[in-house]
């Protein structure tokens, strides 16, 4: 078990400073059972076997590492692809959704809850909840539904019910509070999906729990292939589930951990970079690095990666930020525009706009880097119009 994963098994819920339980009394039974629910879950070798098949049979694992030549050439070092854009629905959150569904089930819930940002959680959440023939309501801010148009038909014919956020900023923080909302009201029988490593104990851990299959898979996969491991593993972060779930399998190997964050418009402008631009707070039940101004108040974000527009991080990366086991670089909306074209021109694989943004850090700042491992953490079918629209194409 790594060293963070140790950590946050203790009673505070802690990743080193960070993290915790910050919520209203009328939640904390509901996460008090699923802390002991998941404990439970995650010894039971039936309950294993039960997930490790439904990784196989239904997500396709294990996905495939690809040697990436010809973008290889254009970074000036030599890139390995995690593809978990080949998973089923097209991402890593299915990995979670399908596991958290199978606890829901065992705990006895009836229904399911989740947010969305790119939609891509949300579709995941709905697929796991059509195979366990439970209903699903999924919370996604109005502007992204604007923006990522299929995701949120590919939601309503997997059953879905898809309910639109006008308040605030309309995007992911506010689908999280709409979520929240309806999950204090129907505390009982529904099971919220949060969809990446952040909110309220146990929730990252949790999460980093069943994504870390990325980062196991992935480690053992470039030991076979290239005989030893990765000078840099790299991925982007938002929330962070996808890149904590690459970086568990490393966290005691001699290897450089690099998160990319959005720049947005620039640092100087509208981003949403948490670790690099961002101050502790508290945001959604945990402690960790959030934007705020200087009362407080958390401040809107950007990112042209609907994925990315969130204005904090999950407690493992601010932990991983504080002690320097990690580092936080950045890229902006044209550095991953410029990214997506790349990787399609030169492999014929069109990625997701998140992972552009650890794919412009490699174009950037690759050169002579030797190996390094990529999170390819979804497909751009979502994103096709956004970069249309930036292009101009």
């Amino acid at each position: 078990m790594t060293v963070a994963s140790d950590q946050v098994r203790q009673a505070t819920g802690r990743f080193g400073e960070f993290g915790g339980r910050y919520v209203p009394e009328a939640l904390m039974s509901a996460l008090i059972e699923l802390e002991q629910a998941w404990q439970e879950a995650r010894s039971d070798a039936a309950f294993g076997t039960r997930l490790d098949g439904l990784l196989a049979d239904v997500v396709g694992r294990p996905t495939p590492l690809y040697l990436a030549e010809r973008f290889s050439e254009r970074a000036g070092c030599r890139v390995l692809l995690k593809r978990e854009d080949l998973a089923h629905t097209g991402a890593h959150k299915i990995n979670n959704t399908l596991g958290q569904v199978l606890l829901a089930t065992r705990m006895g819930k009836r229904r399911i809850i989740a947010e969305t940002g790119a939609g891509q959680h949300g579709v995941a959440t709905a697929t796991a909840a059509a195979f366990f023939g439970l209903p699903c309501v999924v919370y996604m801010g109005a502007v992204d539904m604007a923006r990522q148009q299929l995701n949120v038909v590919r939601m309503r014919m997997l059953g879905a019910e898809v309910v639109g956020v006008e308040a605030g900023s309309a995007t992911l923080k506010d689908a999280i509070n709409e979520a929240l909302r309806d999950w204090v009201t129907n505390v009982e029988d529904t099971h919220y999906v949060i969809g990446s490593v952040v909110g309220p104990h146990p929730y990252p851990a949790l999460v980093g729990d069943l994504q870390a299959i990325i980062g196991t898979e992935a480690r053992a996969q470039v030991l076979e292939l290239e005989g030893g491991l990765p000078d840099e593993v790299v991925a982007c972060v938002g929330g962070g589930s996808n890149a904590i779930g690459l970086f568990r399998g490393f966290y005691d190997d001699d290897v450089r951990l690099i998160g990319v964050e959005a720049a947005g418009e620039g640092l100087d402008k509208r981003h949403g970079a948490s670790i690099t631009a961002g101050t502790q707070g508290v945001l959604h039940g945990a402690l960790s690095l959030v934007l705020q101004d200087d009362e407080g108040l958390i401040t809107h974000p950007h990112s042209i990666s609907a994925g990315l527009d969130y204005p904090g991080v999950g407690p493992e990366h601010a932990w991983l930020a504080s002690t320097g086991r990690a580092i936080y670089e950045s890229a902006t909306d044209e550095e991953a525009v410029k990214a997506f074209r790349v990787l399609a021109a030169t492999e014929g694989i069109v990625p997701a706009l998140e992972p552009a943004h650890a794919l412009a850090h490699v174009l950037r700042d690759g050169a002579g880097k030797g190996l390094v491992l990529v999170g390819l953490s979804g497909r751009g079918d979502k994103d096709v119009a956004a970069v249309a629209e930036s292009l101009a194409l």
